[in-house]
């Protein structure tokens, strides 16, 4: 077995839509990125290709590549398992943690673990997924943008 750990922030950006977790929410600002910078799933790939010991997101979707320019980071997700099977590997489970300020996403994150699950064709009861705040610090708390952390175990086959 092998665990992974990720991490991913974004700053707001107005005129972009918030992509989390795959998901659409409705929110004045959305996140900025090379990609369609949804911070979740980004973690998530990080935590699973350590796991792996692939590298990270960067090395694999370096965002210098303009083929990754406004990418939809459910493909990303869905390369970076097929990435981590072609060693050999399968998820046991991914942990996860957004957080965020604003906006409230108690009512999307099971709508998350869905889409995150079908992506990676595994049971949705293998992806938690939770949402804090920081209580007005950092970041996150001045309501500046949006981190998520992940974990996963990963099988040998």
């Amino acid at each position: 077995m092998r665990i992974g750990i990720g991490y991913d922030a974004h700053r707001f950006q107005l005129g972009r839509p918030l992509i989390l977790g795959g998901i659409v929410i409705p929110y004045e600002y959305g996140l900025s990125g090379h990609s369609d910078a949804d911070v979740l799933i980004h973690s998530m790939i990080d935590a699973l290709l350590g796991a792996a010991n692939l590298g990270d997101i960067g090395k694999r979707f370096p965002d210098t590549d303009q083929r990754y320019k406004g990418i939809d980071s459910k493909l990303l997700l869905k390369m970076a398992d097929q990435m981590i099977q072609q060693v050999g590997f399968s998820i046991m489970n991914i942990d996860s943690v957004i957080i965020a300020e604003e906006p409230k996403l108690k009512d999307y994150i099971s709508s998350m673990s869905e889409k995150i699950a079908s992506v990676l064709m595994i049971d949705k009861e293998l992806i938690s997924i939770k949402a804090t705040t920081t209580e007005g610090m950092g970041f996150e708390g001045k309501k500046e943008g949006i981190s998520a952390q992940s974990v996963c175990l990963l099988e040998k086959k």
